[in-house]
């Protein structure tokens, strides 16, 4: 089949019969449902994209399986080359969408799964790796959209995964069978789970020894018996089926990833599926692998989707005649600084990427999450100054309705109206997307995608070698030992 078009991704999603509820309702199709089609559009242009030629070096890639031409999203990655294109991919991305395209989730997922499985077999002669590199071969050949589902439920999180009353507050396997396993639980918020093919779940947290039945690494597809969706509210969701497109502010393609709880209500996983079975002691391995690749990430969409916000209020300013103020050129100026240090902090841990024993690059763990705690912070403050230089409208704004309305309309787009040249629409449409893109679900999802500030602040404080630092201090000092 070798690299789909966005049309074609569209149509192979018709064609699965995955279990997803919403508001209640059982959903038929999510590429035609207009609470799921940005989401699927914003993925759909990880297809096009990569087939247009300004992108073509970006986007795709060769495989290091078979070397034919691939998706860069269903790419290994085996240089630190590898890793910097991968955040100068998703800098054009953020740029075109100004949200999340959902991809580089099920992206990381497979370059972790695929180093861990290598190190597991090696220590312990299991064939996971040979079983991962199957699926590997599929996904590329099919350019299949994979989630990456690591968030468990947690319960009290006070107890390890064995310790809680309802063990189904971590997925765990229940039975083990000839030909494959059953598993039970849940993950939360999970990241296109509603328009992927197929989810990657891995472990959320390291493990114990009595938490071996929790240490499993999977894949399912999408529509798999038992495998059931419940996909989340959003700010203004209720927008996307009004029928109000400026209302929307992105109406094309949303304002983040259509986050779902993915429930496995006793999910049958054949062997040649499972990549990690019962091994706790490689399970905060994979946990870390998984957050440092994704971690990495941030600076490269947010930098993305901070340039079309930064271009949004730059315009607005000029609709309404304050873009020479110089106090709006210093904010204009303190965003671009902000959003630039997030980029400049990807491309670093990138480029002090290494190998792993498999052969494939990581990203220098300690600079990747720095990157994401930057972000935790830069990017509320880019909200925060944009919301400053939007004014007031931003939250009183009428609606598209009252502005078409044949009574009120035409004193909506009297005083809308700023300068003769700009029509009211142009300021409408530019606060909309201003208030979805700094008003909401986009800001949390900037402070808890891939981790918590505290899930980085752990990391780091593995990775500082104070030990080192506190030498480096006492030679200089001349303390004696």
């Amino acid at each position: 089949m070798g690299m789909m078009r966005g049309d074609e991704y569209r149509d192979s999603l018709r064609r699965l019969k995955p279990e997803i509820y919403y508001l209640a309702e059982k959903i038929a199709s999510v590429a035609d449902h207009p609470a799921f089609m940005p989401h699927v559009n914003a993925a759909a242009l990880t297809y096009d994209m990569a087939r247009a030629p300004e992108f073509e070096e970006l986007l795709t890639t060769t495989s290091h399986l078979d070397g034919k031409k691939i998706n860069f999203f269903t790419h290994i990655h085996h240089s630190t080359h590898d890793l910097i294109r991968k955040v100068k991919a998703l800098r054009a991305l953020g740029q075109h969408t100004a949200s999340c395209f959902a991809r580089c989730v099920g992206h990381d997922a497979m370059n972790a799964i695929f180093s861990i499985t290598y190190d597991i077999d090696q220590k312990n002669g299991t064939d996971y790796h040979p079983r991962f590199i199957n699926l590997l071969r599929e996904v590329q050949a099919k350019d299949l959209f994979l989630s990456g589902a690591m968030t468990d439920a947690k319960g009290d999180r006070r107890l390890s995964p064995s310790q809680q009353p309802d063990p189904d507050q971590y997925v765990h396997v229940v039975e083990k069978k000839k030909d494959g396993i059953v598993v039970r639980g849940a993950k939360t918020h999970i990241t296109g789970a509603v328009n992927a093919h197929g989810h990657l779940v891995m472990p959320t947290t390291a493990m114990k020894e009595a938490d071996t039945d929790f240490a499993v690494c999977f894949y399912v597809p999408v529509d798999a018996p038992g495998v059931i969706h419940v996909f989340g509210r959003q700010t203004n969701d209720d927008r996307k089926c009004s029928g109000c497109l400026i209302d929307q502010g992105n109406a094309e393609f949303g304002i983040v990833g259509g986050e779902a709880l993915l429930v496995f209500e006793d999910v049958f996983v054949p062997w040649e599926h499972v990549f990690m079975c019962g091994e706790h002691d490689f399970a905060f391995e994979l946990v870390e692998r998984f957050a440092t690749a994704h971690r990495q990430n941030y600076g490269g969409c947010k930098a993305g989707l901070s340039d079309v916000l930064i271009g949004a209020i730059y315009g607005l300013n000029e609709t309404q005649g304050t873009a020479g103020a110089a106090h709006i050129k210093d904010k204009i100026v303190e965003m671009v600084h902000l959003a630039e240090t997030l980029y400049c902090c990807s491309i670093a841990c990138s480029c002090q990427g290494y190998q792993l024993p498999a052969g494939n690059f990581i990203a220098d763990p300690l600079l990747a999450n720095v990157t994401k705690l930057n972000v935790t912070r830069n990017v509320y403050e880019i909200a925060r100054l944009a919301q400053d230089m939007a004014g007031g409208m931003l939250a009183t704004l009428p609606s598209e309705a009252d502005w078409r309305d044949s009574v009120v309309g035409k004193y909506v787009d009297k005083y809308l109206k700023t300068s003769a040249e700009v029509p009211a629409e142009t300021r409408m449409r530019l606060l909309r997307l201003i208030e979805g893109m700094t008003c909401g679900t986009a800001l949390v999802e900037s402070m808890h995608g891939a981790g918590s500030p505290q899930a980085q602040k752990i990391m780091i404080m593995r990775r500082a070698n104070l030990e080192h630092k506190k030498r480096l201090a006492r030679n200089l000092a001349k303390i004696g030992e």
